[in-house]
């Protein structure tokens, strides 16, 4: 089973954590918290979806995934991370009084990683609401919270604000990175010291602290104002309206100088181009790539999803250049409602 809620992927696709649970409270049963997140605890739900075995996602992230979602309005509108509802046939949410709810995809937004879904019928609690990520500096603190009211959460401090760029073709301006780690982290919900909703956690990160820094561990968390500019859109459409990005199902790490291919998305329009694993990138369109974040925003800004693009390449010492007619990414996936 792939966890969210209490696991990471690494390179093979697997997850791996643990059951540790996280205790807020003073000895002797006094909370420790601050009212205004006592409040909307309640508002942070479990979630649990099932994946057809045959749905491309149920090879790297499980046919059955767990995490966390915080419920944001009166009619049962949850938000979460975006992988734990990919290709989702069933969902369900529980909230912390252990009442169960069928959920169903309202909208997923692949730019930001954010995922909605709104339950059958509304949830007799109250929705959190919405603050403004970008008051949270260097050392703010901050709660992280999962479902299971004050045992489980977890007061953090925020570690830094900086770009994230995912091997899977994900780049994140002025991401939230908090410590310590919360152990399941999948979807829970970054609190403001005011009870408002600051992010939405995404990562188990080894770093941090940030490159160059003594490995420590912490969380990955996206920040609620990337949100916000594509909310309303997001819950009418499902999807933004905008151009899709070109996606190329290319995973690139940054490895002794060199931009490598770490792995093909099976069909995906690198697969059908024959690029291979171990495949060296040194250019796009002529512009040479000088890390991870630079070969994206040189992909994106080369046209929408469908134009093609030429790679330059190196394999076993050999270069040559490949032409790749990009995809969109949304097609590439299945939903039970398409």
């Amino acid at each position: 089973m792939a966890r969210g809620l209490n696991g990471s992927a690494n390179g093979s696709g697997q997850w791996h954590g643990n059951e540790r649970g996280v205790e807020a409270r003073r000895p002797g049963g006094e909370s420790s918290l601050p009212p205004e997140v006592l409040d909307v605890l309640p508002a942070v739900v479990g979630l649990h979806t099932t994946i057809p075995e045959d749905r491309r996602s149920a090879q790297t992230l499980g046919a059955e995934r767990e995490g966390h979602g915080i419920v944001i309005d009166d009619d049962g509108l949850v938000l979460t991370i975006g992988y734990l509802i990919m290709e989702a046939a069933t969902i369900t949410v529980t909230d912390s009084e252990g009442r169960i709810q069928p959920a169903s995809i309202i909208g997923y937004d692949y730019e930001s990683g954010f995922g909605l879904v709104r339950t059958r019928r509304p949830l007799p609690v109250k929705p959190m609401p919405f603050g403004d990520s970008d008051t949270l500096a260097l050392r703010s603190e901050a709660y992280v919270a999962g479902v299971g009211g004050e045992k489980a959460t977890l007061k953090v401090k925020v570690a830094g604000r900086r770009e994230f760029a995912g091997y899977w073709e994900y780049l994140l301006d002025n991401a939230i990175f908090t410590v310590p780690a919360y152990p399941l982290w999948g979807g829970t919900a970054l609190v403001g010291m005011d009870g408002t909703l600051l992010g939405v956690g995404s990562l188990l990160v080894q770093e941090a602290l940030g490159p160059g820094s003594p490995a420590f561990p912490g969380n990955m968390y996206v920040p609620i104002n990337r949100l916000k500019p594509v909310f309303e859109e997001l819950v009418e459409h499902g999807r933004l309206s905008t151009p899709a990005r070109p996606w190329l199902g290319l995973h690139s790490v940054e490895h002794m100088g060199q931009l490598v291919v770490y792995g093909i998305s099976d069909g995906g329009p690198a697969d059908r181009a024959g690029l291979k694993s171990g495949d060296i990138l040194q250019s796009l369109n002529g512009e040479v790539l000088d890390d991870v974040a630079d070969f994206y925003r040189k992909l994106w800004a080369s046209g929408p999803a469908g134009t093609a693009i030429t790679l330059r390449m190196e394999r076993d010492n050999d270069a040559f250049e490949v032409t790749v007619r990009t995809g969109d990414r949304a097609k590439y996936h299945k939903y039970s409602n398409d």
